[in-house]
C-alpha cells in the first residue's frame, strides 16, 4: 500500500510539473508576443510619424513616370520627408493605394506624417499648384488662370470680388470653373481674416470694406513687413483729418494695363498721370477709393488693423525701396531732393 501510494503521489507531482511547465512557456511566449508587438507598435508610429512636425516649409518632389513604390520611397527620404522606406512601402500596401499614385511635382513638407504624403501623392496631374501673389490686382490672378487652368480671364473677373481673393499659394483641380476657384479663393480670405481680426478692425473707425482697401493700398505702397504699419498709421492720420492720401498706387490702379511695359503698374507716373479725372486719383479726390485696388495679404491687412502710431505725415521710398518718413513738408520736400532727384 505505502509504495502505491508513492507512485500516485510521484506521478501527480509529474502532472503537476507538466502543467508548470507548460504554462511557464505559454506565459513566455505570451511576453515574447508582447515585446514583439509593442516593438513594432512603436516602429511603426516612429516610421509614420512626420519627420519635423515644426517645419511646414515647402519642398517640391517629382514623382517620374513609372516609377516604383521602392524607388519614391527611397527618394522620400533621401528628402527627409519621411522616416522609413519601409515603413512606407508597408503603409502604401495597407492603404491599397499603389495604382493611385501619380506621376508628377507635388508641394509637400516635412511636418506632414506619411499617411498625408501617400494620399497627396495620389492627387498628381489631376490637381494643379498655383501661387497668387500679395498685391496682385484680380486681372493679373485672371492671366495666372487663364495660363495655368485655361479658365477664361473674363469668366474668372465675372466672380472675382476685388481685395477679397487671398493671395497664397492653393492647389486647384485642373476641371475647376472659374466661379469655383474664386469662391475658393474668399473662403481662404475668411478663414485667414478671423473674427478676431474684424471685431478689432472696428477700433480703427473704418467699416471693414474700407480697412481692405486702405489694406490694399498699404499693400501697394509697403516695401516691408517693418515698414507697413507705419504707412497705414500715417494714411489713417490723413484720412480722419481729411486729407487727400496722395498715393501712386491708387492712380496705377486706375490707369490700368500699361501696354508698353507689359504691367499693370505704370512705372513712373507724370504730372498729368495725377490729374486723372477719376475716383481712384487720391491726389484730386479725399477719402478711400470706392473698392481695393489688390488683393492684401495678411500683413497689410493687419498693418491696418494694428497700425504704428507716430509723428510723421509723410514719406517716400528711393531707388533702392528704402523707406524715408518725414513729420513736415518741409522735410518731406527735402527728403525728394536728397533721395529722388
Amino acid at each position: 500500500m505505502m509504495r502505491r501510494q508513492i507512485n500516485t503521489e510521484g506521478q501527480h507531482l509529474m502532472k503537476s510539473n507538466k502543467t508548470y511547465s507548460f504554462l511557464t512557456r505559454l506565459v513566455v511566449l505570451f511576453c515574447t508576443f508582447v515585446a514583439v508587438a509593442w516593438s513594432f507598435w512603436l516602429w511603426w508610429k516612429t516610421s509614420i510619424a512626420p519627420v519635423d512636425p515644426q517645419d511646414p516649409s515647402p519642398i517640391s518632389f517629382t514623382v517620374k513616370s513609372g516609377e516604383g513604390i521602392k524607388a519614391i520611397a527611397s527618394d522620400l527620404v533621401e528628402e527627409k520627408l519621411i522616416r522609413s522606406s519601409t515603413g512606407f512601402y508597408v503603409l502604401i500596401k495597407l492603404l491599397g493605394i499603389e495604382r493611385d499614385l501619380q506621376a508628377g511635382d507635388f508641394r509637400l513638407n516635412r511636418s506632414m506624417d506619411a499617411k498625408t504624403i501617400a494620399y497627396e501623392l495620389t492627387h498628381g496631374m489631376s490637381d494643379q499648384w498655383m501661387t497668387l501673389i500679395e498685391g496682385w490686382r484680380n486681372e493679373e490672378m485672371a492671366v495666372k488662370l487663364s495660363k495655368d487652368l485655361d479658365i477664361p480671364e473674363n469668366e474668372f473677373l465675372k466672380y472675382a470680388k476685388e481685395g477679397y481673393m487671398f493671395p497664397d499659394t492653393y492647389r486647384i483641380p485642373r476641371d475647376s470653373t472659374a466661379a469655383a476657384v474664386a469662391s475658393m479663393f474668399q473662403k481662404n480670405f475668411d478663414t485667414k481674416v478671423t473674427e478676431k481680426f474684424r471685431t478689432d478692425a472696428k477700433k480703427t473707425g473704418l467699416t471693414f470694406d474700407q480697412v481692405i482697401t486702405l489694406a490694399s493700398i498699404v499693400e501697394r505702397e509697403g516695401r516691408s513687413d517693418a515698414d507697413r504699419p507705419v504707412i497705414a498709421g500715417i494714411l489713417l492720420k490723413r484720412f480722419n483729418a481729411d486729407w487727400p492720401l496722395q498715393v501712386d498706387a491708387t492712380i496705377q490702379y486706375a490707369l490700368g494695363y500699361q501696354s508698353t511695359e507689359k504691367s499693370w503698374w505704370k512705372k513712373e507716373l507724370t504730372d498729368e498721370d495725377k490729374k486723372l479725372n477719376s475716383p481712384f486719383n487720391t491726389y484730386t479726390q479725399t477719402g478711400l477709393p470706392p473698392t481695393p485696388i489688390c488683393n492684401p495679404g495678411m500683413e497689410s491687412i493687419e498693418a491696418v488693423i494694428y497700425p504704428t502710431k507716430t509723428d510723421y505725415w509723410y514719406y517716400l521710398h528711393d531707388q533702392s525701396g528704402t523707406v524715408h518718413f518725414a513729420k513736415t513738408i518741409e522735410e518731406h520736400d527735402a527728403n525728394i531732393v536728397k533721395y529722388l532727384q
